[in-house]
């Protein structure tokens, strides 16, 4: 017989977590969108608005150093990544798109802390405005699962 899975998303409690939100402001009303999502699904599922922290930064290439810095400082159960990458006319929407991302994860492994990527990467800014709410969400209810799973399993 199976046991329940205690992570599933049905039974998703933030009560007592704290959770830091890294938001950059280039594409600055898709990522405000985002976090207002984030936020507002964070508050739904318990977590208390004096334990949201909410810091921006300029770009999505300056996303992960502040997210290694909130994990080093361990006053926060879980982060979430906040940002919009365009696909423009060169090169640089790969960069963007590709290091960040990759700053992301290396902050979750390196650290041990939960990172939520609400950074999206997308062709069009219409794409962008269609995914953001929904990407803010996600990325709460995927921030405040991977806190609680890390807990359970330590």
């Amino acid at each position: 017989m199976q046991q329940a899975d205690k992570g599933s998303s049905a039974e998703l409690e933030g009560a007592g977590l704290r959770v830091a939100i890294v938001r950059a402001r280039f594409n600055d009303a898709v990522t405000q969108a985002i976090a207002q999502a984030c936020i507002g699904e964070l508050l739904r599922l318990d977590v208390e608005s004096d334990d949201i922290r909410h810091v921006t930064v300029p770009g999505a290439l300056e996303i992960p150093v502040v997210l290694k810095t909130l994990a080093e400082s361990g006053d926060h159960d879980a982060l979430v990544a906040i940002g919009c990458v365009i696909r423009g006319e060169t090169y640089h929407f790969e960069l963007v798109a590709n290091e960040s991302g990759a700053g992301v994860t290396r902050v979750a492994l390196d650290r041990g802390v939960p990172v939520a990527n609400a950074i999206l990467t997308c062709d069009t800014e219409a794409q962008a405005w269609a995914r953001a709410e929904e990407k803010g969400r996600d990325a709460a209810r995927v921030a405040v699962e991977m806190a609680n799973l890390l807990e359970d399993l330590s």
